[in-house]
């Protein structure tokens, strides 16, 4: 029996299984940790008695890898969003308020746009031709265009700031999303949480293809011979592979180099997250989400009463003490609600999490390995593998296709 191994239950993991189970391979799909999911996992919080994500996460609809994996699993209604494609955003310094509403391909209309900015600000010519060193600073003019729209659309989408991020990178983001017209860009949010979306969904999926998950399996180390991998040892157990095996590792970077000696550059950038419960939490307008400019906090999700913040490349907030990340983060919600200025701090959970993504820099975009490591049987996924997208959920559902194909050839 021919056995695909797959090591990690992240997205990019739980991706390669369905793909693998869909291409008629016998899958094990082994998950150090109790839980599925990595980085997009849901848990119930003490503090705040609700569940809460480890992350925020906002998806397009012209994420195609990941629209996809939903309706692979059956989730597809699991997420909600805006029937148009819209983007609400708030000057925290002006307060001023506008709708991003891009059109086909772009906003020419004034009332589509963000204030002080033209239509010749949204034909990004140049991140769309950049060479592979240059950054998105060195392609964008600065300005109001940049601030109020560039800059909290790419530091999110990238998780580096916009002076050291690649700009090919977000150049294909571009080509993807936002050039392709508002079908493309319809923003959607997990309605319930990234559990009920991505994860449990998939497991389900999984299991009726005879497919289990193994908790607390730790990889410690893989046998080789000749350029294959001929054992996987587990803390507790040792795997020996048939002559026909092959092995996925879905693991974060700075695992895979540890377990491969790859020899990668793995300078990461850290996100912050806060959760905050309200009595009755309401944004403008009813939106489910708000782009902040200007702040602590630069996107606003509210699910039930909980108001969630995301705050990307965010290295230097994280040595702040949670107390007052906290204080930080509430002055910018108390303004974006029009609460009393001086309201108490409701219960809130913050979330640093330090190695989130890669820094993606054109010097580390360049260095992302592909599927392919140098051995026969074993191949690589996970967002920080080179899928020519950002270290996404797009690009880690997208790492997790490309690794069976290159299993199956």
């Amino acid at each position: 029996m021919t056995v695909l191994h797959i090591v990690g239950a992240g997205l990019a993991g739980l991706s390669a299984a369905l793909h693998g189970l869909a291409g008629g391979w016998t899958v094990k799909l082994y998950e150090a940790s109790g839980q599925a999911g990595g980085r997009c996992r849901s848990y119930h919080d003490a503090v705040l008695d609700r569940v809460i994500d480890n992350g925020n996460h906002l998806i397009l609809s012209g994420n195609r890898e990941t629209m996809a994996y939903l309706r692979r699993i059956g989730a597809s209604a699991t997420l909600t969003g805006p029937t148009q494609a819209r983007f609400p955003f708030l000057d925290l310094a002006s307060g001023e308020r506008w709708v991003l509403r891009p059109g086909w391909a772009l906003p020419w209309s004034a009332t589509r746009r963000a204030p002080g900015t033209s239509a010749r600000d949204y034909l990004p010519w140049r991140l769309l031709t950049a060479d592979a060193s240059a950054s998105v600073a060195d392609c964008l003019p600065p300005g109001s265009a940049l601030e109020r729209v560039w800059r909290p659309l790419l530091v999110s989408a990238l998780n580096t700031p916009l002076e050291q991020a690649s700009a090919r990178l977000a150049g294909r983001l571009l080509r993807e999303t936002l050039l392709r017209g508002a079908a493309a860009c319809r923003p959607l949010v997990a309605a319930d949480s990234l559990e009920d979306s991505f994860v449990a969904p998939a497991l389900r999926h999984l299991g009726r293809g005879g497919v289990g998950k193994q908790p607390h399996r730790r990889l410690t180390g893989i046998d080789s011979q000749s350029g294959r991998a001929t054992a996987l040892h587990f803390a507790e157990t040792v795997i020996p592979l048939g002559a026909r095996d092959v092995v996925i590792l879905a693991l974060p970077a700075t695992a895979a180099a540890d377990l491969l000696a790859l020899n990668l550059p793995l300078e990461h950038q850290a996100i912050v997250n806060g959760h905050f419960r309200l009595n009755a939490p309401a944004l403008p307008g009813g939106e489910c989400f708000l782009a902040l400019v200007g702040g602590t906090a630069e996107w606003l999700f509210r699910r039930g009463d909980v108001i969630s913040t995301t705050t990307s490349a965010a290295n230097t907030l994280t040595e702040l003490p949670a107390e007052r990340i906290a204080a930080l983060l509430w002055a910018d919600i108390c303004r974006a609600l029009e609460l009393p200025e001086g309201s108490p701090v409701p219960p809130y959970r913050i979330v640093k999490e330090k190695r989130a993504t890669l820094a993606q820099t054109p010097a580390m975009a360049a260095n992302r390995p592909g599927p392919l490591c140098g051995w026969d049987n074993l191949a690589l996924a996970g967002d920080w593998v080179a899928t020519g997208l950002p270290c996404t959920i797009e690009s880690a559902v997208r790492s997790g296709r490309l690794a069976v194909e290159t299993v199956s050839n």
